[in-house]
């Protein structure tokens, strides 16, 4: 029988669990362990068959750490972890910082001998590669993405991060053309004022770029919705016949799709030389189990 991979989920809020269900779900994975402040205190009840700790070095045999982390730490984990010994997966989606990211990162991996796969999700992620396949069928041209409407896990993660804020839902509204609306909803700690909230919020790199409406709730549990979706267009010019246009459509259960991309990718890591790797740098066909032969076989 065919040796398991072993993963590590750093983290478990939404994509954390969504992650230990993609795992269960993979033919050739297993749980090496969840890892979080608490460790096993309060454990949940549906990680049960787990070990779930507080330092990586309680788990055996960890092939590669799955980061389900903000953002903002995936790059501090991920070095740490990478020098241990462990290869990496994240989903960092700061989008003018990738690239400095995978720089650093690409470092750390040769030193090590390891591989990170960064800012993997579905977007910065999937889209990429789609983004990448439809320039290269089109290679004159423009390309519009245009996301939701849906919850925003990176950008509903930060609002929570603001001083005065205690739960908060952020909702990505498409205007068309790439340009988006920001419907923001918080739930404001005793002593906290909207207008000090608003302001934070609206100077944040995430929301400065973007229209922001900001909004006090009682509940945001009241008004989660995990559903994403986005609409991806192209329209260029193939050698030198134009109006070529080129369309990607999903409707998503948002972090689930990402515990998928993070299933994916650290399949695809092993297949890999140490180094840090975007999407678009990995071979689709290495993302699926089984060997290249039974792929091409069935979907080429």
């Amino acid at each position: 029988m065919t040796k398991k991979f072993r993963a590590a989920v750093v983290g478990y809020g939404n994509i954390g669990h969504y992650t230990v269900e993609a795992l269960e779900a993979a033919p050739d994975f297993e749980i090496a362990g969840i890892i979080r402040r608490q460790g096993d205190k309060d454990k949940p009840l549906e990680l049960t068959p787990y070990d779930v700790v507080d330092d990586i070095q309680k788990l055996k045999d960890v092939d590669v750490c799955i980061l389900c982390t903000p953002t903002r730490s995936c790059p501090e984990y991920a070095a740490k972890y990478v020098a241990m010994g462990y290869n990496t997966v994240d989903s960092f989606d700061i989008h003018t910082s990738i690239l400095d990211y995978r720089t650093q990162q690409m470092e750390n991996c040769k030193k090590a001998g390891k591989v990170s796969v960064i800012s993997a999700g579905w977007d910065p992620g999937s889209d990429s590669i789609v983004r990448v396949l439809m320039q290269s069928l089109a290679p004159k041209g423009l390309t519009y993405t245009n996301f939701g409407p849906g919850m925003s896990m990176g950008h509903s993660v930060c609002v929570r991060s603001k001083k005065g804020v205690k739960n908060a839902l952020s909702v990505t509204i498409p205007l068309g053309e790439g340009i988006h609306r920001r419907m923001v909803y918080v739930e404001l700690e005793d002593g906290a004022t909207l207008e000090e909230v608003t302001a934070e919020i609206k100077a944040d790199p995430y929301f400065a770029h973007d229209e922001t409406h900001v909004f006090a709730v009682p509940s945001v549990d009241d008004v989660r919705d995990m559903g994403h979706g986005e609409n991806l267009v192209r329209k260029g010019v193939s050698g030198k016949t134009p109006n070529q246009h080129l369309e990607f459509n999903m409707s998503i259960n948002n972090p689930a799709l990402t515990a998928q991309v993070f299933v994916n990718v650290a399949r695809a890591s092993f297949r890999l030389q140490p180094g840090c790797y975007t999407m678009p740098e990995i071979p689709v066909i290495d993302m699926l189990p089984g060997t290249r032969e039974e792929i091409v076989a069935t979907l080429v």
